[in-house]
This record gives C-alpha cells, structure tokens and sequence, in this order.
C-alpha cells in the first residue's frame, strides 16, 4: 500500500507507461542488435547486448508491477507500445557501428524520459518510484557510456 495522494499515484503510474513501453521498446531493438550484427565488433557487441537485453527483461517487469502497485492497469500490448514511445525498430541490415549508434540513441531516449519523473516522484513523495527511477537512469548512462566506448 502505497502511502501518498492517490491522485499523485495515478499521475506517477501514467507517467510509467511511456518508460514501460520505451523500455521495451529499447528491449527489442537490443535483441534485433543482438541477433543481426556482424562484423569486426560482433563478439563485444553480442556480448554487451545480452547482458543489457538480460537486464531490460528484468526492468520491464519491475516498471509494469510498479505501475499496478500504483493502482492503474499496465500496458501489455505491442499498439500501446507503439503509441506510448518513440524508439524505433532499427534496422536488421544495418552496419554494426549504426546498431551501435542506435542503441545509444535509444537509451538517451530513456533516459531523457526517466530524468524528469524522478524530482516529480519525490515531490509527490514517491520514494519508492523515485528510486526506480533513479536506478533505471543509471543503467541507462551506463549503458550509453559503454556502447559509445565501442565507437571509439
């Protein structure tokens, strides 16, 4: 039970919806990468690209049971998704160094997202969410950091 405003709850849980489904999102465009990429950089870019799609699975969930714990229904269908983010597909073809760039494009996306929520989930006295966020927004800049490292 959560121990704030419910109309602040019901604020924070739509503004879950579009991190959900940027989430995931960033989750399918990783395992497209992932599955796809060749060349020179496809052991660390196969190698990398598990481990962050590994981690989105894990957050996925985490951010859908927040979103119910805040009393509103989370998005489950690949339309909503569709509506609710802005990531794009990529593209399978794609040289690795793009794939690589898309990625880092996408988790800017996310974090860009994520940033603001975090001080309006602590205003609300959301901790709990406030927390997510935050450590979302670090996995993020990390993820970033380590495939803009690849491009040299």
């Amino acid at each position: 039970m959560t121990s704030f405003a419910q109309t602040d709850q019901q604020k924070m849980a739509v503004a879950l919806k579009p991190v959900l489904a940027e989430t995931v999102q960033l989750y399918v465009l990783t395992q497209n990468v992932h599955w796809n990429v060749t060349g020179p950089l496809f052991q660390a870019v196969h190698t990398l690209t598990e481990t962050q799609y590994t981690e989105l699975a894990a957050a996925i969930d985490e951010i859908a049971e927040r979103i119910r714990t805040l009393g509103e229904k989370a998005p489950g269908r690949m339309s909503a998704y569709m509506e609710l983010g802005t990531i794009s597909e990529g593209d399978e073809n794609a040289q690795a160094e793009d794939m690589v760039r898309a990625l880092v494009d996408a988790n800017q996306i996310v974090a860009d997202r994520i940033r603001p929520l975090i001080g309006k989930a602590a205003d609300a006295g959301d901790e709990v969410t406030a927390g997510l966020l935050t450590d979302r927004l670090t996995v993020h800049e990390k993820a970033g950091w380590m495939l803009r490292a690849m491009l040299g």
